[in-house]
């Protein structure tokens, strides 16, 4: 399977980060996703590039698979920079445009190393658990929960579709690596319609699967694993809390 693009495939680790409650994952990435949007300072952007790479390092996860899953967010995010270097080679306008794409790497980081330590369900639970407020002003929080749940999970799906359209023209003879040029945007233009077919066949098989099982809107439902929070949750909430600071203190003084 093509783990680049493998955002939902949770990956099994004796780690702290995985054995923290997901409320506690998902509040952290929220936080550091808005510290993320108010950086000024050089010093703002070690702080938080050090948080990042610590949480990888903590996931005891093999540094490849996210590389590999920011590979594709990178190589988009370059446009504008070569841009930038292309036809407004002003340092400002590329340092400019260097700090936003660190900025957008930041919390994408995060945002991976929260889908490879977590499970769809418990991302889920934990989401819904969180949006239980919601309920009172009308919010289908549990629909939201599970279409946020699927969402993810269908992300190594549609992944493993793309594999096998590909391993089936490679077996018919058409190499999508072998063309240049034109012939190969062609060529990956006609992957659009047969994984759009596939994808929409599997969605209608996991509609009826639930309809079948009568969910309904879930609401009511009982869970076999109850969520409750530990020490490594409140370490965990004031290492954030600290990173926090760290970060905002380049914009704001103490």
């Amino acid at each position: 399977m093509n783990t680049a693009a493998t955002w939902g495939q949770y990956v099994h680790s004796a780690s702290v980060i995985h054995r923290l409650d997901p409320r506690t994952k998902l509040l952290c990435v929220v936080v550091f996703t808005l510290c993320c949007m108010q950086l000024r300072a050089p010093a703002g952007y070690v702080a938080a590039t050090v948080l990042a790479a610590g949480s990888m390092r903590l996931s005891r996860l093999p540094l490849r698979l996210y590389l590999r899953g920011l590979r594709p967010v990178l190589l988009f995010l370059l446009l504008p920079l070569l841009y930038h270097l292309l036809f407004n080679r002003s340092q400002d306008g590329i340092l400019t445009e260097v700090f936003n794409l660190w900025r957008i790497l930041l919390p994408v980081s995060i945002a991976l190393v929260l889908t490879r330590t977590t499970k769809p369900l418990d991302l889920a639970k934990g989401l819904e658990v969180l949006c239980k407020p919601l309920i009172r002003l009308g919010i289908p929080v549990e629909a939201f929960a599970l279409m946020v749940m699927l969402a993810v999970r269908f992300i190594p799906t549609i992944s493993q579709e793309l594999d096998r359209i590909l391993m089936a023209q490679k077996a018919r003879g058409l190499e999508i690596r072998s063309l240049r040029g034109r012939q190969r945007v062609q060529a990956c233009l006609r992957l659009v319609i047969p994984l759009l077919a596939t994808t929409i066949g599997r969605a209608e098989q996991l509609a009826m699967t639930i309809e079948a099982r009568a969910y309904g809107n879930g609401r009511g439902r009982t869970s076999f694993r109850v969520l409750h929070f530990s020490r490594i949750d409140a370490a965990a909430g004031g290492i954030m809390l600290v990173y926090t600071l760290l970060i905002l203190s380049g914009w704001r003084p103490w």
